[in-house]
């Protein structure tokens, strides 16, 4: 790590909170603040080894990176119990989410070996409780409250997948463009309700859609 990173270190946790204040969101505490520290820090040793996020600069990664996944947590309705990471890589949304609503059990799901091998040590060094599994989403047994995706391969087969996995009476939410819901709306198929779109912070049309699967 360069000298230039390890300087400013300390002052991630103040620039974090100034943006979210720019994005009318709340700070974070400060047990929070060092967590997201910690996860800064390792986002970048390892993202210098292994091509975890294409986005490397340290104000893009605060701003596209955690304060959209943080608004995005915020947001997401207030009884979920479990959530699904769908093709987590960097840990981005479900990291976040776990770090700012601790009391959802977060599952990240992962199939390249190295990025999941970053998610156990983040897991690990954040003292989170989260799940990481190795392999395909589509493996997994289970169903959760909600299935959160956010900058996956093949969008629409994706959805569709996290549509399958996703409970009855639960929660897809995708981290996408205004542009690019209709695709994921019709992706889901019919059984889902979806409430009007949430406008993120950073703008590029970004945007949180939230469907309810119906019974």
């Amino acid at each position: 790590m360069s000298q230039t990173v390890r300087d400013s270190l300390p002052r991630v946790g103040s620039r974090l909170n100034v943006r979210l204040a720019a994005a009318e969101l709340e700070p974070l505490d400060e047990a929070t603040t060092a967590q997201f520290e910690a996860y800064f820090t390792l986002l970048l040793r390892w993202n210098s080894k292994i091509n975890l996020t294409a986005i490397r600069g340290e104000d893009a990664i605060l701003s596209r990176h955690f304060v959209e996944s943080i608004a995005c947590a915020r947001a997401l309705p207030a009884e979920i119990a479990s959530l699904l990471d769908y093709g987590s890589g960097a840990g981005l949304p479900g990291i976040p989410i776990a770090l700012c609503r601790p009391g959802i059990a977060v599952t990240l799901a992962e199939s390249q070996a190295k990025k999941a091998a970053f998610l156990r040590e983040a897991v690990r060094v954040l003292g989170i409780q989260a799940i990481v599994h190795e392999g395909r989403a589509e493996a997994l047994r289970e169903k959760f409250d909600c299935v959160a995706l956010r900058a996956v391969d093949r969008m629409a087969a994706a959805v569709k997948a996290a549509g399958e996995l996703t409970r009855a009476g639960g929660w897809l939410a995708g981290i996408t463009t205004d542009g690019e819901f209709a695709a994921i709306r019709e992706a889901a198929g019919p059984g889902f309700k979806w409430s009007e779109l949430l406008r993120l912070p950073g703008g590029q049309h970004r945007v949180l859609a939230q469907g309810q699967k119906l019974p």
